[in-house]
């Protein structure tokens, strides 16, 4: 259709010199070089507008030839004479090449501008549709139907990568339920996943690529392609396509590609949006399923205490007379119990209704009262402790019945894991405004990969045998007390084998102590 109308303007134009020509020389007499020189160039001008440079550049050079045979003595010759004729010519020459270079110049603008306003207009269309819609699935839908429009193609597709690697699966696109691509089709996609450059399929076979990954490059060149292959990307990795097909191709010139750079990167950032909307819900939904297994375990370990304690009473009956099985369940039931109470405590530091009273305290009266509660757990073992007199004073602002609970589980897990015979260490000191109380044992130690799974709820490493009464709480508690008070509990191995449990807790300063010990005599 294009080509057709070029040569009508072609014919036309040239046509108009054979009027345009008798008509000056009908009237030659009443006519100077001037006026024939602004007539011809009048038709110049013409041709310029409707067939561009070569056209006008043709018509120039046409002219000059007419001038010099009709207009200038001697006449009917190819001739010059005079110098002046010379002047008349060049003069007319560079007029109609200026004349010709500056019309098509300035519609080169003005097609660029046109372009740039149907790009600014598909843009801000696009931003205002996208607020509009809920889901990032009518969104997406959206943007292909603009592009669809805006490349005045057949069809548009948005797909998921999930998607793309599965051509005839359903997809995302403008009301399309599938892509339903033939097999040449087919390798375009998936030379564009395997690539991730734009790909394009020419005719029926051909398929080729764009040497950049970038598709609006400022180039001359056009695109010609009847199914066009889009990688769309997200922070440098590829999480989609955008499929462009029609039975009539759009020629890609560099204003269109351009737009569809930008309206990629819109398709982009819907099929990111979908994917974290759809990750929201799952976690969404994971939350919700931690919130109903810690309000079940908060519930039934509340429920249980009550008949542990029967147990237990029972059991200490049978002790006293002399039933030697008694002494067994106790032990259990106590064992149980402890069990019950870390599941508790941990519904109440993940539902967030344990309740902190900070206070001054000292890493001695801390460790003394942990040594107290652990002296039946001994088994063979010993406790060593070391507390550094030297170091600023130790003492720290934190809730001591819960801070206890921090001490006795790592030192629970530190004697566990410790040999009979060996010894466990335990040691206090002052780190700038961290007081800082360390677990020791000389244990077979934690894997690399699980020195952070180790604080996990019910984490259990595979290689670990049965142990009856523990289930993977201890640490997990420890951990979260600490934070709460604005503390932290970490792993390091230990020089020689074995683990080292840290916990740091917030140290108090003397002017602290002085005016917590003012105030108490003040209340006295």
């Amino acid at each position: 259709m294009i080509e057709r109308r070029q040569v009508i303007g072609w014919a036309f134009w040239m046509s108009m010199l054979v009027p345009v020509t008798t008509v000056l020389l009908w009237s030659h007499g009443d006519v100077d070089e001037a006026h024939v020189s602004l007539t011809m160039l009048l038709v110049v001008l013409g041709g310029s507008i409707a067939g561009g440079r070569a056209l006008g550049f043709t018509l120039s050079a046409v002219c000059i030839a007419l001038i010099n045979y009709f207009f200038q003595s001697p006449f009917e010759l190819f001739t010059i004479s005079k110098p002046l004729d010379w002047v008349v010519l060049l003069n007319f020459l560079a007029t109609s090449f200026v004349a010709t270079e500056l019309l098509a110049r300035a519609q080169q603008q003005a097609v660029a501008a046109e372009a740039r306003a149907s790009e600014v207009e598909a843009l801000s269309r696009l931003g205002a549709e996208s607020l509009q819609y809920a889901t990032a699935e009518e969104a997406i839908a959206a943007v292909a139907e603009l592009v669809r429009s805006a490349m005045n193609a057949g069809s548009c597709s948005i797909l998921p990568l999930s998607h793309a690697r599965n051509a005839r699966a359903t997809a995302v696109n403008d009301g399309v339920e599938s892509l339903d691509a033939n097999a040449n089709e087919c390798e375009t996609i998936e030379r564009a996943i395997n690539t991730g450059r734009p790909t394009f399929l020419r005719g029926e076979h051909e398929i080729a690529e764009h040497s950049t990954n970038d598709i609006a490059t400022p180039d001359a060149f056009v695109i010609r392609a009847r199914f066009l292959a889009l990688p769309l990307f997200a922070e440098e990795r590829m999480i989609g396509l955008l499929v462009v097909r029609g039975a009539a191709p759009p020629d890609l010139d560099a204003p269109r590609r351009r737009l569809l750079a930008a309206l990629g990167y819109y398709a982009a950032l819907g099929i990111e949006r979908m994917r974290l909307m759809a990750e929201a819900a799952q976690a969404e939904a994971l939350r919700e399923a931690q919130r109903a297994k810690d309000q079940i375990f908060a519930s039934v370990s509340h429920d249980l205490r009550t008949p542990l304690t029967t147990i237990k009473v029972l059991a200490q009956s049978g002790a006293a007379r002399g039933d030697p099985s008694s002494v067994a369940i106790a032990e259990q039931a106590d064992r149980l119990a402890q069990m019950v109470g870390d599941l508790l405590e941990l519904s109440r530091l993940r539902t967030g209704s344990i309740s902190l009273s900070p206070e001054l305290n000292t890493a001695e009266d801390l460790v003394g009262a942990a040594l107290r509660q652990a002296e039946g757990m001994l088994n063979g073992r010993r406790v060593a402790v070391e507390i550094d007199f030297d170091s600023p004073a130790l003492v720290g602002r934190f809730d001591f019945v819960h801070t206890l609970r921090i001490v006795g589980n790592l030192l629970d897990n530190a004697l566990r894991h410790t040999p009979t015979g060996r010894t466990v260490d335990i040691r206090a000191d002052r780190d700038a405004r961290w007081l800082v109380i360390t677990v020791a044992d000389r244990g077979a130690g934690v894997a690399e990969d699980e020195r952070e799974r180790i604080f996990e709820s019910f984490y259990r490493p595979s290689d670990a045998t049965p142990d009856v009464g523990h289930a993977g709480l201890g640490l997990s508690i420890a951990r979260n007390l600490a934070e709460l008070q604005g503390g932290s509990v970490a792993y390091r191995p230990r020089e020689g084998g074995g683990s080292i449990f840290e916990l740091r807790l917030p140290a108090a300063d003397v002017d602290d102590m002085a005016a917590s010990e003012m105030g108490g005599a003040e209340l006295s």
